[in-house]
């Protein structure tokens, strides 16, 4: 690392914001990704402002090193580990929410904010940002980064869905806006849409104008169980097109819910000879503006389901709803524990859903490997924890899985990202003419090639 590179860094930041040697602790080398090996970067800064992300990428440009942003480390894709030699960027100073406009529905926040705390500051005002992708720790940042899903998205979309502006710091240390407060725009190229979901690769966000919605007092949890998972993947479509708009809409297969009630000391007081009988449940959540309107469509969505060939439906009641949610929000760190080698996020069209899943269960079979689900059905974004310590025989297997859900029209991932870890798959299954567009983009914004080379592409 040249000194004239660091020196660079003190001059913009100051002292105290530049971390180097032994001041570099272990949660700016990785993230939650399975199997991941820690990179200690070269130096790790701290910016206060936009003003000063700027500086240091412009220092970092100049000195040719590599820049990765990080928020609060939660990504599952490798996106936010360092290269060695590299700078981390940390957003733990810009965690300001600068702005709730509950007339507008309109929040204003810094990279930094989690969103635990955003969640406790549009309650306030009985509004909600409802993108919950598995763990309020996670920061603003990071979500408009990877485009964070989560099971909330069958009714209200993702992060993308949820931004309406962003200022960020090109590669070139250029600070740009883009939206803002309004809905609607036909004014040129929308680069919002562009630096969402790109993983820090064409740009550093350091504020974000975000949608809120009304936050909804009443809410039911029902539980469902089925006979197989061909079962439940069929009656997906019928609950989603029926116009109730369900919340949230989970498959959950035998294996793993065994696994999330036994990890989280739960009991559902489902029979047993029920349970013996079941290779998946559904779980609907639906919310409402009165009691009366909710009550009508979980009778609704109830009798759809006991049509569907259910074994039975449960209205969970109000705790034990909110606990096997929180369960289900759990099962990463489940897997985890239990060894799983690597998840996938694969998303499918909802009307394919039966179909992937019977095909993942039988390449899994020919492969000799081991793989349990759950995930957000209702958008047709499944979860597979993999289980194949093999690294060859593993790679086989996702390749035929990622290639036979793109040939169903899906893509590699729906929600955690390519990062690091999926970039192999997505350049070698991946339209190799819109994998050479999406590099120009690139150049455009970052013309050195500094922000967070590596992921994505090579």
């Amino acid at each position: 690392m040249s000194e004239g590179f660091v020196e660079g860094l003190m001059a913009a930041l100051g002292g105290d914001a530049v971390l180097v040697g032994d001041a570099i602790g272990p949660d700016y080398c990785i993230d939650e990704t399975l199997k991941a090996r820690p990179v200690v970067p070269a130096v790790v800064v701290l910016p206060s402002t936009t003003a000063e992300v700027a500086a240091v990428v412009q220092v970092a440009a100049e000195f040719a090193v590599a820049v990765t942003a990080r928020g609060a480390g939660t990504g599952l894709s490798g996106a936010c580990i360092p290269l060695l030699g590299g700078m981390v960027v940390s957003f733990e100073r810009m965690s300001a929410l600068l702005e709730i406009d509950d007339a507008g529905h309109v929040a204003i926040v810094q990279p930094g904010v989690t969103l635990a705390q955003l969640d406790a500051e549009t309650a306030k005002y009985g509004l909600v940002y409802p993108v919950f992708p598995g763990t309020n720790a996670a920061s603003l940042g990071g979500n408009v980064a990877t485009n964070a899903g989560g099971m909330r998205a069958v009714k209200y979309g993702v992060t993308r869905h949820q931004v309406l502006g962003v200022e960020a710091v090109t590669g070139t240390g250029e600070i740009i806006r883009t939206g803002g407060r309004f809905v609607k725009n036909t004014s040129g190229y929308d680069l919002t849409q562009l630096i969402i979901g790109s993983e820090g690769t064409l740009a550093l966000v350091t504020e974000a104008t975000l949608r809120l919605h009304p936050r909804l007092q009443h809410s039911a949890s029902i539980l469902a169980p089925f006979a197989s998972i061909d079962a439940v993947a069929a009656v997906i479509p019928r609950v989603v097109a029926s116009g109730v708009q369900p919340m949230i809409l989970e498959y959950i297969d035998r294996s793993t819910m065994k696994g999330l009630l036994r990890m989280n000391d739960l009991t559902l007081g489902v029979p047993a000879e029920i349970e013996a009988a079941t290779e998946a449940y559904l779980v609907v959540v639906l919310e409402g503006r009165t009691e009366d309107r909710l009550e009508h469509d979980v009778g609704d969505v109830a009798t759809q389901l006991a049509d569907a060939g259910a074994h039975d439906v449960y209205v969970l009641p109000p705790g034990q709803g909110a606990d096997l949610l929180a369960a289900r929000e759990s099962a990463f760190w489940m897997v985890k524990a239990a060894g799983a080698d690597d998840v996938i996020d694969m998303v499918v069209p909802r009307n394919r859903i039966p179909e992937y899943l019977s095909r993942v269960q039988q390449l899994t079979s020919e492969h000799g490997s081991r793989v349990f689900g759950c995930g957000h059905a209702g958008d047709g974004n499944i979860h597979f924890s993999v289980y194949e310590p093999d690294a060859d025989r593993r790679s086989k297997l996702l390749s035929a899985i990622f290639e036979m859900g793109m040939s169903m029209g899906g893509a590699i991932s729906g929600e955690h990202g390519i990062g690091r870890t999926k970039k192999r798959y997505y350049q070698a299954l991946e339209d190799p003419a819109k994998l050479a567009l999406q590099r120009r983009i690139k150049a455009a914004f970052d013309p050195a090639g500094i922000l967070n080379p590596g992921c994505i592409f090579d």
